[in-house]
């Protein structure tokens, strides 16, 4: 079984996925996904530090959801440090692709680094 909800931490969209991310389960973990990108959030987290079972599926959501914040320019974080989801991540390179972190914290902490406005070199 699996239970997949969103919530938002200061503007940035967080998608937990409890359970299992299969064929049987990815259509539900893709719309979520998208209908929190359709929101245009400042960034996305999929968050799989609960997840049991990440199969192929899941692995074509996640390269789906980052060819879409690149488009979109929003960035993109993973959330895991089971063997389930890192596994699959690194046999498939997807983990090159992708900005896994082992914590939510982790994550969120990296995507507000990445979206701090630049310091003007006029101003230094």
């Amino acid at each position: 079984m699996e239970t997949t909800r969103a919530h938002d931490h200061d503007g940035v969209a967080v998608v937990e996925v409890i359970g299992e991310v299969d064929m049987a389960s990815d259509a539900a973990v893709r719309a979520l996904i998208a209908a929190q990108l359709d929101r245009r959030p400042a960034g996305l987290v999929v968050d799989l530090s609960r997840t049991d079972f990440f199969g192929s599926a899941g692995i074509q959501l996640l390269v789906e959801a980052v060819l879409r914040t690149q488009v979109e320019g929003v960035g993109f974080a993973v959330v895991t440090d089971r063997r389930a989801v890192l596994h699959p991540l690194r046999v498939t390179l997807v983990d090159e692709a992708v900005d896994v972190h082992p914590t939510l914290e982790d994550a969120l902490t990296a995507l507000r680094a990445e979206h701090r406005p630049a310091r003007s070199m006029a101003h230094q």
